[in-house]
């Protein structure tokens, strides 16, 4: 865990001492689970932070955190299961407002108490409006015995 954290910390470092290229980018998704989970969790909702630079025309790239659970059925007693995402991100520009992402990291697990958390990847197709993008993503967190994934819908907006 103290490896992680001392990652995320280099990462976020690297980022800001990057800054005057950059953009930061505040977000939103839900989604339905799917795979392991789809019998026990009803939805995944999330938040999402990233700070983002341009490396080469059409192509962004940078830092990924946030939080994301994933709820019960009501059918089911416990907590939710909850990460914190530590990922790098990228996006390349297909056409003026077509692009493609993808998100790939560490999620921490937060609860309940016996998540350790797990490789965490997504892949994004998204539609871009001048500060707001729009987009559809299949997120996967790899941990032991199973995969958290769902299809999501999120937003983006740069500040």
């Amino acid at each position: 865990m103290k490896k992680v954290i001392l990652t995320a910390a280099a990462i976020f470092a690297f980022g800001f001492a990057n800054a005057q290229s950059g953009a930061f980018k505040l977000g939103a998704h839900v989604g339905l689970p799917t795979g392991d989970i789809k019998d026990v969790y009803s939805v995944n909702l999330g938040a999402d932070l990233a700070y983002t630079w341009s490396v080469a025309e059409g192509l962004d790239a940078g830092i990924t955190t946030g939080y994301t659970t994933h709820l019960l059925k009501s059918d089911f007693e416990g907590d939710a299961a909850g990460f914190i995402p530590v990922a790098a991100t990228a996006q390349f520009t297909l056409t003026n407002n077509i692009f493609l992402g993808v998100d790939l990291g560490y999620a921490i697990g937060v609860s309940p108490s016996e998540n350790d958390g797990g490789f965490l990847y997504q892949p994004k197709f998204g539609y871009q409006m001048g500060d707001t993008g729009l987009y559809v993503a299949y997120k996967g967190i790899s941990v032991d015995g199973g995969t958290f994934s769902s299809v999501n819908l999120g937003v983006n907006f740069k500040l």
